[in-house]
């Protein structure tokens, strides 16, 4: 692969064939590197959101944005789970549930690839923590986990999105069961390739193949960037034939046979088919921009042509921003605000504000400055503009009530300056974060994983400091992940709590959205908030005894099935917010549930004869309708996420209760909604490590319908 091109990654050109090559961007949030592109909402937010049309729009606009600056492949979604709450990516994905980051891996896969952009899914697998994650030469560790947990959990989101349609797939860092990622026979061939009948290609993260012949015969299909060693210079100089396990050695392989040339054919074929299947061979966009420079020329070249991509898109972003926002207390309907009967307003806090030297002061956004809107390291893009929170607020604050006092504190340990604002303040907003990010940067000591659970920068101290002065104080947080709130939720005076993620360029006008009533917030939990972190299935591996340069650090994955929720469901631990929790400004009632199966009994449930891109063939039929009735009982329309999971017979020994549908449904004041969920053969289905396929297990299936995965409002049972 070429290393030299003007983008993060290329293919390299062949100009006998009139072919430019093969351009590969990051990331999961849009376009990085590059001027003049949006910042979306994360991942995670779009999870939040538990709203499928949201995801598809998303993907489509980001797509949008990629084929705009002439991006072949864009280096997303994120899919690894949630597995621990303090993982520096997790903000990149869609949670810790496999079946939610499934459908948020497909939609947007689905709306990228819409554009005639090739989505890439990653990383793949197992690549959950960020510490000894290898790349640049250093060991990688092993993450070590049971057949069947595999493909109930960490693969599922994988295999919707290869049955989305996917035309790439990145192999990760990390070794699996002792095995490196991009050289793993078994995950790579036999699961992703033959099992979900994988018909794209396989490109390695940067820097993660480290062979020829183990990572070349045992199923990746790209090297990117090429070159052995991350840290050594870009030389698109052929003779430097040693800089990379591929190139000449590759060349030189395959003319000595020790590669079979049919290999190689298959390589290409899988690489172009995906650029055919997308329709980039006529009238696609040429590369207009350069991932290293926002400058106009380089020695003499002109390398960027500054082509604006956003659109619109600014719209979408403000909705999902508002769309994501979790509502997670609101005591004596504290929220929404009436501005206009706001006396004085106090802002506290510096993620209410902006950094003062700019959005993107920092590289790879590799600091927590100024408001939160999206973490750092290669899933992270450059901002058009950033709207802060306090600028927003004050703004529209003032148009409401001009006769308002504004007063804010943007010091985080300023408490001189908290004690003499906020006793006179009727309305307190109080905004603190938690950021995180990729491995290869430290932030405030934190190397990607976050080191311990609490807000950043004093938060905890900084809300109990607004809250004994103020009885009406409102908590805004901006989180890469789950945080621990027991030291200030229950304070009397804390009112209202919101999590607002990580909203991209328009959070100003998001949480505005929420806190003026102009959205009522229908969000849902992607993860389980726990009491302590000791609560949690399973915890980041910081460090290791042996410091031998050639040890492998091992991470053994013994929650097996219990991941998150189901952990906390499976050990009676009692969580402080719940997967899948949300409030509204109004209020819901369930009723009139009712299940139709489409067949009586497993033997005669629908077979697979044969693979399809995502399994076999019968395992996306229609297995179970689940159809009930919402009615909003309270005073505001409002959207409802309603949710179904689904409890397995005993025999099938799986965690109480699993996630296998949602639907989310506006609904206005006083009247009601019928949902009918659409469950799968998959969805009622188990993994055989005997038979190696999905079965249906004999027994009492038992449906739960409700608004979180512990506030549940209704059930029946069916056997099968």
């Amino acid at each position: 692969m070429d290393t030299a091109g003007r983008c993060e990654g290329s293919t390299g050109s062949v100009p006998r064939l009139n072919f430019a090559g093969i351009c590969l961007q990051d990331g999961p949030t849009g376009v990085h590197g590059a001027d003049y592109t949006s910042v979306f909402p994360s991942g995670m937010n779009a999870a939040m959101t538990w709203d499928a049309d949201l995801m598809h729009a998303r993907g489509a606009a980001m797509g949008a944005e990629f084929r705009g600056k002439g991006i072949n492949v864009a280096l997303g979604p994120m899919m690894n789970l949630a597995r621990n709450a303090a993982a520096g990516r997790n903000w990149e994905g869609a949670g810790a549930d496999p079946f939610l980051a499934g459908v948020h891996a497909a939609h947007t896969i689905r709306g990228i690839q819409s554009n005639g952009v090739i989505a890439c899914a990653k990383h793949f697998a197992l690549n959950e923590q960020e510490h000894y994650r290898g790349g640049g030469g250093a060991e990688a560790y092993s993450s070590n986990q049971d057949d069947r947990s595999f493909h109930e959990m960490q693969l599922w989101p994988f295999a919707e999105s290869v049955r989305a349609g996917a035309g790439s797939v990145m192999c990760a860092y990390n070794r699996a069961n002792g095995t490196q990622m991009c050289e793993n026979r078994h995950l790579l061939n036999a699961v992703l390739k033959e099992e979900l009948d994988f018909q794209g290609f396989i490109l390695s993260d940067w820097g993660a193949v480290t062979s020829l012949y183990g990572s070349v015969m045992n199923g990746a299909d790209m090297n990117q960037p090429g070159n052995i060693d991350l840290t050594s210079p870009n030389d698109p100089d052929p003779s430097t034939a040693n800089n990379s396990y591929w190139g000449q050695q590759l060349v030189s392989a395959v003319l000595n046979g020790t590669i079979p040339e049919s290999r190689l054919d298959d390589m290409v074929t899988r690489i172009m088919a995906a650029y055919y299947k997308m329709g980039q061979n006529e009238g696609y966009p040429a590369v207009n921009y350069d991932a290293s420079t926002e400058d106009t020329y380089y020695e003499g070249e002109k390398v960027n042509e500054h082509v604006n991509v956003m659109g619109n898109h600014s719209i979408l972003i403000r909705e999902i921003g508002a769309a994501s926002t979790v509502l997670l207390k609101n005591i004596n309907s504290t929220l929404p605000i009436d501005f206009a009967k706001v006396k004085n307003l106090a802002i506290i806090g510096s993620d209410a504000g902006p950094h003062f030297d700019g959005p993107n002061a920092c590289n790879w956004l590799a600091c927590d400055e100024g408001t939160l809107a999206m973490g750092w390291g290669s899933g992270a893009a450059i901002f058009p503009y950033l709207i802060d929170p306090f600028s927003t607020i004050q703004n529209y604050a003032h148009a409401a009530n001009p006769s308002t006092v504004i007063q804010a504190v943007l010091s985080d340990f300023n408490y001189i300056a908290v004690n003499a604002t906020a006793p006179q303040a009727d309305t307190c907003i109080v905004f603190v974060n938690a950021d995180s990010g990729e491995g290869f940067l430290t932030v405030d000591g934190n190397a990607g994983d976050r080191n311990n659970l609490t807000l950043w920068h004093g938060g905890d101290e900084l809300i109990l400091a607004t809250a004994a002065h103020c009885a009406n104080t409102v908590v805004v947080m901006h989180l890469a992940g789950p945080v621990l709130v027991e030291a200030w939720f229950d304070h009397p005076n804390v009112t209202a709590i919101l999590n607002a993620g990580l909203p991209g360029q328009e959070t100003g006008n998001s949480i505005l959205d929420v806190l003026s009533g102009a959205v009522n917030p229908s969000a849902r939990l992607p993860f389980t908030m726990a009491k302590r972190r000791s609560d949690y299935a399973s915890d980041i591996l910081y460090n290791v005894s042996n410091t031998s340069t050639a040890y492998i650090p091992e991470i053994n994955y013994t929650e097996k099935l219990e991941l998150d929720y189901k952990w906390f469901d499976a050990k009676n631990i009692t969580p402080r917010y719940e997967f899948g929790y949300g409030l509204s400004y109004t209020t819901f009632t369930y009723s009139d549930l009712t299940l139709k199966t489409t067949f009586t009994s497993a033997a005669t449930a629908p077979k697979s004869s044969g693979t399809q891109p995502g399994g076999g063939s019968a395992l996306y039929t229609n297995a179970l309708t689940v159809s009930f009735s919402v009615k909003n009982t309270g005073k505001y329309d409002g959207h409802e996420v309603a949710q179904v999971y689904i409890g397995f017979p005993a025999a099938a020994h799986e965690p109480p209760r699993v996630l296998r549908g949602f639907e989310k449904s506006f609904i206005k004041k006083g009247q009601s909604a019928q949902f009918a969920v659409g469950l799968r053969v998959k969805d009622i289905s188990i993994w055989d490590v005997i038979t190696q396929s999905w079965i249906i297990p004999t027994g009492e299936f038992t449906v739960y319908v409700g608004s979180s995965s512990r506030a549940l409002h209704l059930t029946k049972t069916f056997v099968l």
